[in-house]
């Protein structure tokens, strides 16, 4: 007996010492490591209670999932993410993985909240069913992207589209939000695409990730398309040159 109690005073012990930890490591509150033995190093957290973080006025939010939620998710989360090695996502900043749901950035939903800074990607595990696992490589190229500015210029992604159109300011400035493959536009993947240059770039990365051969396809027939994806190509093998989008 005297045993078991000592085991117990142990166990609740490390469990506020681990939510201490990880929230000195990613200044998110609330969270618990779901677990931490991934192939390529990644440790996922989940959300125990909702939480409010962010630089002005904590405008990120997000709830906490049920197990039985994250359990349906994590196969294909894994399946995805198990695509990185180590060396790439040491060298794009990114160790943890926050699993929540309904995502929100200034009351706006999101499907994630990359932060190199903290190496952590927010995940909305239940942001769009239709195109969930395409979304998850979206959000990593935006952690390849603040990570490494230098190389994915805006001004020259910009220039390859045809002089006369305009991206938004910004993409919660834009009513252009659908995810689906666009049949015409030239260009272009998605109309959420046309919202920014970098989300421009996030969707091409995302179709280079999940289907490939559909999105070269169209390119043979679209040279702006072709010079977006031959850009994204040559930058993450600047990165990593064992990457393979395969």
């Amino acid at each position: 007996m005297k045993f078991l109690k000592i085991i117990l005073s142990i166990l609740l012990f490390i469990s506020p010492a681990n939510a201490n930890t990880i929230l000195y490591l990613i200044k998110i509150p609330n969270l618990e490591i779901h677990h931490s033995k991934s192939m390529n190093g990644l440790k996922y957290l989940k959300a125990t209670k909702p939480f409010n973080v962010g630089i002005r006025d904590n405008n990120i939010s997000c709830f906490n999932s049920s197990e039985e939620d994250i359990k349906k998710k994590m196969h294909l989360i894994e399946k995805n993410l198990n695509r990185y090695s180590s060396i790439f996502l040491n060298k794009i900043n990114l160790k943890y993985i926050v699993l929540c749901e309904s995502l929100t950035v200034s009351q706006i939903n999101t499907a994630g909240v990359p932060n190199p800074k903290t190496k952590t990607l927010i995940v909305d595990i239940k942001f769009n069913e239709e195109h969930f696992e395409r979304v998850l490589h979206h959000e990593i190229f935006h952690m390849i992207d603040e990570s490494h500015k230098e190389k994915f210029l805006y001004q020259e992604w910009e220039n390859f589209n045809n002089p006369e159109f305009k991206y938004a300011e910004c993409s919660t400035c834009s009513d252009r939000l659908d995810l689906s493959l666009l049949k015409q536009n030239k260009g272009f993947v998605t109309e959420y695409s046309m919202s920014t240059p970098s989300e421009d770039m996030a969707e091409v990365f995302s179709f280079l990730m999940i289907n490939k051969k559909m999105i070269e396809d169209k390119a043979s027939m679209d040279p702006i398309l072709n010079n977006k994806i031959l850009l994204i190509k040559n930058n993450i093998l600047k990165i990593d040159e064992n990457f393979n989008f395969n």
